[in-house]
């Protein structure tokens, strides 16, 4: 297989998933630029001749957020009048991204250098999930630690409200944002006592919630025809921002080092915390990190328990599957899994 047709095979690849997490009009985007890039453009030539692995680099939703960025910013009108919620066409999508090349080829062209930064806030209800089952097994108070933070809006899952199906919910009513996510299975104890008493994140390229242009860069990831996305997403933006938090920009290897280098608090249990962001992190960083996780759990007693969570692709396609580690046992448990958008969570 060719560069080239790696590359589209990523693009037919993104279509089918845009399709089964219903957004059709990503899907369209997909196989419009798939069928019609061509290398007479700096964006097409990119795309077609990407240096690197377009899988792990996911260069389709590079290219669908470097178009809804510029669909949202309003310098293309033509191109904002064939983006939802108006109706459109393959054809009429393509003349308008045609157009908007004309103008602004290089912008989205680099844009292509940022990795899709979804912070897809409904995952919040996985880790929920998990952070009320390591509560009840550990009885004690949580210091979170994220890895690939993004904007830092899911290590505020326990500010949030839920509903959870089959009128389950959990969080106050006065919440900043409700987050849906139908839990099934032997789900995990709601009753649970949750409390953290701290919170961290790092990320190579952190997104500041109080900063327009950081904002206006995330929310172009969500899917354009996912309005509720976007609204829940802005949501858990402004209320980053009115607590003035932040996430480290920074090497995950170099960050956890150091976190975990910083002495325990007695009768906290420290975890660290990942979502969909392993594949994105080269082979030497995992390394460090994985030797860290291995010192801390070496190291955690039963007065200062030390945690793993992480929800992560494997070869189940459409969902994550959300595994626990907790030490000083060291054993790894599959907690269930998680809808991609964070839709549902099928609990072992």
């Amino acid at each position: 297989m060719t560069k080239t047709e790696r590359v589209l095979s990523q693009f037919a690849d993104q279509a089918r998933a845009s399709d089964q997490l219903g957004s059709p009009f990503t899907a369209m985007l997909c196989r419009v630029l798939a069928a019609r890039l061509h290398a007479g453009t700096h964006f097409g030539r990119r795309i077609l001749e990407w240096e690197g692995d377009p899988f792990p680099d996911n260069v389709a939703l590079r290219a669908c957020g470097a178009l809804h960025a510029l669909a949202r910013s309003g310098w293309e009108p033509n191109l904002t009048r064939v983006y939802p919620p108006n109706p459109t066409s393959e054809t009429a999508l393509w003349v308008a991204i045609s157009d908007a090349l004309q103008h602004n080829d290089a912008f989205l062209t680099e844009r292509l250098d940022s990795p899709p930064q979804t912070n897809e806030v409904a995952r919040s209800g996985w880790i929920l999930g998990a952070m009320l089952h390591l509560s009840s097994i550990t009885g004690r108070s949580l210091e979170v630690l994220e890895i690939g933070a993004s904007a830092g809006l899911n290590l505020a899952f326990d500010e949030y409200r839920y509903e959870l199906g089959n009128g389950r919910s959990w969080g106050p009513l006065d919440a900043p944002l409700t987050v849906e996510c139908a839990w099934r299975g032997r789900t995990p104890p709601l009753d649970a006592p949750l409390a953290v008493v701290s919170r961290a994140g790092c990320d190579l390229r952190p997104v500041d919630p109080g900063n327009p242009d950081d904002r206006a860069r995330l929310v172009s990831y969500v899917w354009a025809d996912q309005l509720h996305r976007m609204h829940r997403v802005e949501a858990a933006l402004a209320h980053a921002a009115r607590r003035h938090r932040t996430v480290d920009g920074a090497d995950a290897a170099d960050w956890i080092e150091r976190k975990l280098a910083v002495p325990q608090l007695p009768g906290v249990a420290r975890v660290v915390l990942h979502t969909i962001v392993w594949d994105y992190i080269p082979a030497p960083v995992k390394v460090r990190i994985e030797a860290a996780l291995a010192a801390a759990g070496a190291a955690a007693t039963p007065q200062r328990p030390f945690a793993r969570v992480s929800a992560e692709p494997d070869a189940t396609r459409g969902s994550a599957r959300l595994d626990l580690t907790v030490w000083p046992q060291g054993e790894t448990v599959t907690l269930g899994r998680g809808d991609f958008h964070g839709r549902w969570a099928e609990w072992a």
